[in-house]
């Protein structure tokens, strides 16, 4: 499909009323997993479409421009709302979280897969083996908490376990910043994928921020403290892939772009009937917002949308579904690696003197005061072993202990084995 050759919609015809507006939520025990991280992406979509706007209209003094961007920006704030209304009321935040990590988990993995850019490929990987840690570490808070097994909200689709462990996450911020692709030379699945996990993440860092003083316990609010901060480190380095070189309006086409072709994919892969007529909407709406930003990119910068983006077809959909294999393999080969500056680097290989290892004896001075580890080492004392979903023993062996919480590999040299990124 190419969204520049649909005949557009009028931008006013996307606005609804509070009926339209106030859709039937899911029910939380009947609705397919992927269906609910597919409503958790489009809800970050939103959100990156509605705050690149309000970002823009800072940035220009013209008012006929910024008439413009606050029209299809009212519309994508409807958009968002409605979507993240489908959460149900008796879905607690815990049970929201599981879905936010599954999420996290098999977009990033399933963008990796078919990202052709190794460096970009890299950075999926890496930034994978953290939000998979994040499952397991709230997985085991959901047990203790609500006496819920996650293994069940995530379908039996995503294994629960040890990553690459949280406390080893805190990075020196000057080491999460990483070399933006060069745009003009760029594949279109790169450019989607830089703006897509952006976004992605950024919506899971704001959703744990604000949720952060509301959790039900006090080390469930340390865990999302804990955990937001890293979701922080996640953003900056996946926003520093981005092309920092595109005009406004250029990157305005691209958020457009962007979102056409993620609707068009939930609609592809929906199992839902109701959700994907959803879907369907929105990919309308969205194609009449594609072309007013190429209308804009016209009259403004004198440049047709061709090039900006010179093929229009969208690549193949992109799909939510398990990832189990690719997860261990990344898992085996590359837990012992942190940041360094633009690159990734075994942490053995770090001079004594790096700047992670400095931040690392600040934020997490003692073990003990660890939040993730001490949501592990409750479970354990609790329970007697932490909780699982497997289907056979890590590919680490440092890390198949269930008695134990291991907060040494990646952040101790020589804590465990590790090969190396691979394309």
């Amino acid at each position: 499909m190419n969204p520049f050759n649909e005949r557009p919609l009028s931008i006013v015809s996307g606005f609804q009323n509070w009926k339209q507006l106030y859709p039937k939520p899911y029910e939380k025990n009947e609705t397919d997993p992927y269906t609910k991280t597919r409503i958790i992406l489009m809800n970050g979509t939103e959100f990156e479409a509605n705050w690149f706007l309000h970002n823009f209209a800072r940035h220009v003094a013209d008012n006929d421009l910024r008439r413009e961007l606050a029209l299809t920006r009212a519309v994508e704030k409807q958009q968002q709302l409605k979507i993240s209304l489908l959460k149900p009321c008796n879905e607690t935040p815990l049970e929201h979280t599981i879905g936010y990590e599954q999420l996290a988990v098999d977009l990033t993995a399933e963008l990796a897969k078919r990202e052709p850019d190794c460096y970009v490929k890299n950075a999926l990987d890496f930034a994978l083996l953290e939000d998979f840690d994040h499952l397991y570490r709230y997985a085991n808070q959901l047990e203790m908490e609500q006496g819920v097994l996650a293994e069940a909200l995530v379908g039996r689709y995503t294994e629960i376990m040890p990553g690459r462990p949280t406390i080893a996450h805190h990075r020196y911020a000057k080491d999460n910043i990483k070399r933006g692709i060069n745009g003009k030379k760029a594949e279109k699945q790169t450019v989607l994928a830089t703006l897509i996990i952006t976004a992605a993440e950024q919506q899971t860092m704001n959703y744990y921020m604000n949720i952060t003083n509301f959790a039900a316990t006090d080390l469930a609010r340390r865990l999302y403290q804990e955990i937001a901060l890293v979701e922080e480190e996640h953003v900056s380095q996946y926003e520093s892939l981005q092309n920092a070189e595109a005009t406004w309006l250029e990157m305005l086409l691209w958020h457009e772009y962007t979102e056409c072709y993620l609707y068009w994919s939930c609609y592809m892969t929906e199992t839902d009937a109701r959700i994907k007529e959803l879907w369907e909407e929105n990919l309308a709406m969205e194609i009449a917002h594609l072309h007013k930003a190429a209308e804009l990119l016209k009259k403004y910068e004198k440049k047709e949308w061709q090039e900006v983006i010179p093929d229009g077809d969208f690549p193949a959909p992109l799909s939510l579904h398990e990832n189990v294999d690719y997860v261990r393999r990344i898992l085996g080969t590359t837990v012992q690696f942190t940041g360094q500056r633009e690159e990734y680097i075994k942490v053995d290989d770090l001079p004594q003197d790096a700047d992670f290892f400095a931040y690392q004896k600040i934020i997490n001075s003692k073990t003990d005061i660890v939040p993730s580890h001490m949501v592990i080492d409750t479970h354990i004392k609790h329970y007697g072993k932490d909780y699982r979903f497997q289907v056979s023993p890590s590919p680490v062996p440092e890390l198949r202990c269930r008695t134990e919480d291991n907060v040494c590999v990646g952040r101790k040299k020589g804590a465990a084995t590790s090969s190396d990124f691979s394309c």
